[in-house]
């Protein structure tokens, strides 16, 4: 029998989420740039445009807000998945289409209705492939199957 979907979504959800932070970190760090600063700034989604000034309390609340929208992320591909057993049975590919669908969703709706439109460098397109299929599609389509 397999796990509950609670089971599923929070233990996906911490997976998924943590390699996708630590590869934002990496890459933050990569640009030269402070991690504490990209966590103010996911804050700042939901806090406003003042929230870059706080504090640590900001980064930590970035921190929250950036699992909640995993655990949305992934709660949504459990329950498809578990009405759509393909999506179990052929999971790799699933994840990779889920990845490349999370991608979509966050760099050409929500990513330029918070920031405006930035055009896509081949590295960066690259890092974000690589997180968005690699670090969480797949994780969560392998969560998900159990």
């Amino acid at each position: 029998m397999g796990q509950s979907v609670s089971r599923r979504v929070v233990t996906a959800t911490l997976v998924a989420g943590t390699l996708d932070i630590l590869s934002a970190v990496v890459y933050t760090l990569i640009a030269g740039k402070q991690p504490i600063n990209m966590l103010k700034g996911l804050a700042s989604a939901v806090l406003g445009d003042d929230a870059v000034k706080g504090g640590s309390e900001i980064a930590l609340a970035g921190l929250g807000i950036h699992f909640a929208i995993m655990a949305v992320m992934v709660a949504f591909f459990v329950i498809v998945a578990d009405r759509l057993p393909v999506l179990k049975t052929r999971w790799v590919m699933a994840g990779i289409g889920y990845g490349i669908g999370l991608w979509a969703i966050m760099s050409l709706v929500v990513l330029p209705m918070r920031y405006g439109f930035h055009p896509f460098k081949p590295l960066g397109l690259a890092e974000q492939f690589f997180s968005h299929i690699v670090l969480v599609g797949l994780p969560i389509a392998w969560f998900a199957r159990k």
